[in-house]
């Protein structure tokens, strides 16, 4: 069974990829652990079908939403994410543990094979494409950041919440809210780098 027919049996019975929303909160039900990760990766490595399948299981939201926030289409954003899907499943070399964590690593190609779709569809303007990347770099910087740089992000721009309200939803102190969103917000801005800047 190829990679495109055993993801696409993990699909609902619309034909749609499961896909969760756009929220930070939604993107961290997928947090994975590094045991979680190492032996993925090792599953994959030693070509294990299931473990395709418990893969897109845990990222196939991710994948679809970074990809549908550039593409704005659900079908392209469907096509990314079986493409995705389908380079870990025939290049599980390219996912090694010096790399980033799965999850960090396929937000990266999600990203990449979107903008790529985007500006090779001919379609879009330069000025499109541009907004389009600095919008997937900044899904990848928040997709890869620490959990609870994102849990306080979350909960400040999502929810709404003010920095003491943050600090009282995340058991912290007021001074660490404060930190986490101030750091958060650095890492948020490095996304509006220039053309060509990598995520």
């Amino acid at each position: 069974m190829g990679a495109d027919d055993y993801i696409l049996t993990r699909r609902d019975g619309t034909g749609a990829a499961r896909k969760a929303g756009g929220s930070l909160g939604e993107h961290m039900a997928a947090e994975t652990s590094p045991r979680w990760d190492r032996r993925m990766r090792q599953r994959l490595a030693h070509g294990e079908e299931a473990a395709l399948g418990e893969l897109y299981d845990r990222l196939a939201s991710t994948v679809h939403s970074l990809a549908h926030r550039v593409l704005e289409d659900e079908g392209a954003a469907d096509e990314v994410t079986r493409e995705v899907f389908a380079h870990v499943w025939q290049h599980p070399e390219e996912f090694g543990p010096g790399r980033g964590t799965l999850r960090s690593l396929l937000a990266a190609l999600a990203s990449d094979c979107a903008v790529r779709r985007l500006r090779e569809g001919g379609a879009a303007s330069e000025g499109r494409v541009r907004r389009a990347a600095t919008a997937a770099r900044a899904d990848f910087i928040v997709t890869s950041m620490p959990v609870p740089l994102r849990a306080a992000l979350d909960s400040a721009y999502h929810q709404r919440r003010t920095y003491r309200q943050t600090a009282r939803d995340l058991n912290v102190t007021e001074d660490e809210a404060r930190r986490r969103l101030r750091l958060g917000l650095q890492l948020l801005s490095s996304a509006g780098g220039g053309p060509g800047t990598a995520p």
